[in-house]
C-alpha cells in the first residue's frame, strides 16, 4: 500500500477534515453556476471541461507520482475503484457531452461519490497528498455533475436507471476479472473497505455484495426522483 510522507490518523466522519472541504465544495459549486449562467454556452462548456481535466490530471500526477517515489502495489492502488476510475475519464463527458453518457454518470457519481463524501475512506490526513487527491476527485465529480444539470439543464429520464444500472454491471464483471488476475480488492468486492461505510450494515461477505445490487436500483429511483418530481411540477404550471 502507498506510504505517503506524512504520517497522520485516518480521517474521522465529521471532524474539521471532514466538514471542511465540504462546505469549501458547495460554497464554490454555487458560486460556479450562478456565475456559468452569466457567460456564453461555449464559455460554459470550456469552463466545467477545465475543471474536469483538472481532476483527471490530479488522479494521473497522484498515481504517477507514488509509482515513482513510493512502494506503489498494483493489487491495492491502480485507479480502477469507481471514483477514481470515474476522476480519469471525466473530461471525455465534458468534451463529448453526449446524453447516454450523462444517463450513466448522473447515477454513478451521486449515489457512489456521495458515499465516499458521507463516509470518507482517507488513511492519510489534511497535509497528505492523498487527502488532496481523495476530496478534489469525489467533490469535483459531484461539482460537475451538479454543473451539467444546472447550468446545462440535463435530466435523466425513467430508463436511464436500467442504462446505469446494466453499465454497473459491465463494470463489476469487469472489475471481478482483474480481482480474479491480481488477487485484487477493487469496488470492495472481496472485502469491505477498513474505513466505516454504508457496507457495514450489509453484512458479511458475500452478503453485503448481493444486499447492494439489491438496493442500487431503489437507490437510483430514489436519485431519479427529484429529477421526476421537477418535470411533473413544470408541466403542471404550464398548463
Amino acid at each position: 500500500m502507498i506510504k505517503l510522507i506524512t504520517a497522520v490518523n485516518r480521517v474521522q466522519i465529521l471532524s474539521l477534515e471532514h466538514l471542511v472541504p465540504i462546505t469549501l465544495a458547495i460554497i464554490i459549486t454555487v458560486v460556479l453556476i450562478r456565475y456559468a449562467r452569466t457567460i456564453s454556452s461555449e464559455s460554459q462548456q470550456r469552463l466545467i471541461h477545465y475543471i474536469a481535466i483538472f481532476i483527471s490530471l490530479t488522479v494521473m500526477f497522484f498515481h504517477v507520482y507514488n509509482m515513482l517515489t513510493n512502494d506503489y502495489n498494483f493489487k491495492t492502488d491502480l485507479p480502477l475503484y469507481l471514483c477514481s476510475l470515474l476522476g480519469i475519464l471525466i473530461p471525455v463527458f465534458t468534451y463529448y457531452q453526449k446524453y447516454w453518457m450523462f444517463e450513466i454518470l448522473v447515477f454513478w457519481i451521486i449515489a457512489g461519490t456521495l458515499q465516499g463524501v458521507i463516509t470518507p475512506d482517507i488513511a492519510e490526513g489534511s497535509l497528505s497528498l492523498d487527502y488532496f487527491r481523495y476530496w478534489i476527485v469525489h467533490l469535483g465529480l459531484l461539482m460537475v455533475i451538479f454543473y451539467t444539470v444546472f447550468v446545462f439543464r440535463l435530466k435523466p429520464k425513467f430508463k436511464s436507471v436500467i442504462k446505469s444500472f446494466l453499465a454497473l454491471q459491465v463494470y463489476v464483471i469487469l472489475m471481478i476479472a482483474i480481482n480474479y488476475f491480481l488477487e485484487a480488492n477493487y469496488f470492495y468486492l472481496n472485502r469491505k473497505p477498513e474505513s466505516a461505510s454504508l457496507l457495514d450494515y450489509f453484512g458479511e461477505w458475500p452478503y453485503y455484495i448481493i444486499v447492494g445490487q439489491l438496493i442500487i436500483i431503489p437507490l437510483f429511483i430514489f436519485i431519479y426522483l427529484p429529477f421526476y418530481i421537477s418535470e411533473v411540477t413544470k408541466k403542471s404550471l404550464s398548463k
